[in-house]
């Protein structure tokens, strides 16, 4: 199922002017506030008539120029940053009020296992933690059989362990309902965790999109990312556990020994790099306390108005980036096409996002 979107609105402060195509599973929206993506979402839902749009669903059409369908009649879900549940009802009730939206009801069993809510049903949205009315939201959403979900800054108003409590079903959703998913965040670690497509937002323009692989590891990307956010994502096979807390990750590249990874042998995870963590070798090292050093090919490099450079690196097919700085780049001669050795420490991974089954380091 694919979504295109074509849309130019003004209005204080924005002259937004964007267009991008959604395929299935996760595409975040990230920006800056101010970017435009909520505007997006809600031209998407029918809740703000673009000046201009030609926005569709699988050829049905939202907004063209003769049509702009309301929003009950474009069954999309729609979860804000707020959960906005129906006070004076029960989490049960506030679900059921969903199911009379829906074309086709998915099971209403399948969707409380999926989300925990079990254990919420008699309960009012006052008693229930933020976490759990996000839950309770998704849930809502999901029983009106939407065959599209907008997703807007879902877990901005979580603190970090509500956070990490709600991540879990998140990648349950994605993976186990098929519905395509538009996400908005500024959140950095959210979209390298659920994402499977990006589009970077700047100033009410499309600065960027593609596959969340390719985007991330993009050194173009880094002024919008942000220096520190900045890295690639890596998809890893878990191959052992060692009795000494470290775990040996297959990637294409080789192998990685990481900290605090907890997902069975067998398990595929994702792995965020950061671009200031990647140190760059001319020759493979000898006596390093560091013991995760893959070959790697310089694809591309980018240096600023400031003494940092981004390199851009090809590992066996998987992208990384590493920053240093401008002096190490001529120091050291770097080229495109050049090979190196990228070395990784086994504390460096970022473990707030990896993907599910993997948590923090002890």
């Amino acid at each position: 199922m694919s979504l295109s979107v074509a849309l130019s609105h003004r209005f204080d402060g924005l002259d937004l002017d964007v267009a991008f195509e959604a395929g299935p599973g996760v595409t975040a929206l990230f920006g800056r506030s101010g970017a435009g993506k909520t505007t997006i979402v809600n031209a998407v839902a029918g809740l703000l008539r673009p000046d201009k749009a030609q926005i569709s669903l699988d050829g049905r059409v939202f907004n063209d120029a003769s049509t702009c369908l309301p929003p009950h009649k474009r069954r999309v879900g729609y979860v804000f940053q707020d959960a906005r549940l129906f006070p004076h009802l029960s989490v049960a009730q506030n679900l059921d009020y969903a199911r009379r939206f829906g074309a086709q009801p998915k099971t209403r069993s399948h969707i409380i296992d999926l989300l925990g809510l079990g254990e919420l049903l008699e309960r009012r949205p006052a008693t229930l933690s933020g976490g759990e009315k996000q839950r309770v939201a998704l849930g809502r959403a999901l029983l009106a059989d939407p065959q599209l979900l907008l997703m807007d800054e879902p877990l901005a108003a979580l603190d970090g362990p509500r956070k990490s409590d709600i991540l879990p079903y998140l990648d349950r959703l994605k993976s186990e309902t098929g519905v395509p998913i538009l996400y908005v965040s500024h959140a950095v670690d959210e979209v390298a965790r659920l994402a499977d497509q990006m589009v970077l937002l700047s100033g009410g323009r499309v600065a960027r999109s593609g596959p969340l692989f390719e985007v991330m590891a993009d050194p173009a990307a880094i002024p919008l990312l942000g220096v520190r956010e900045a890295g690639a994502v890596l998809q890893a096979k878990v191959v052992a556990h060692g009795a000494d807390g470290l775990s040996t990750l297959q990637v294409a590249a080789g192998t990685l020994n990481l900290l605090g990874v907890q997902a069975p042998v067998g398990a595929q995870v994702r792995l965020r790099v950061l671009a200031q963590d990647v140190l760059l070798s001319l020759e493979m090292p000898q006596g390093l306390s560091a013991q995760n050093i893959l070959p790697v090919t310089v694809t591309a490099m980018r240096t600023g108005d400031g003494p940092g450079a981004a390199i851009a690196l090809d590992a066996a097919g998987d992208a990384l980036l590493a920053r240093v700085t401008a002096r190490a780049v001529s120091a050291m001669g770097l080229t495109q096409g050049q090979a190196l050795f990228a070395i990784l420490k086994a504390t460096s991974v970022a473990q707030n996002a990896i993907s599910g089954e993997v948590t923090s380091a002890p």
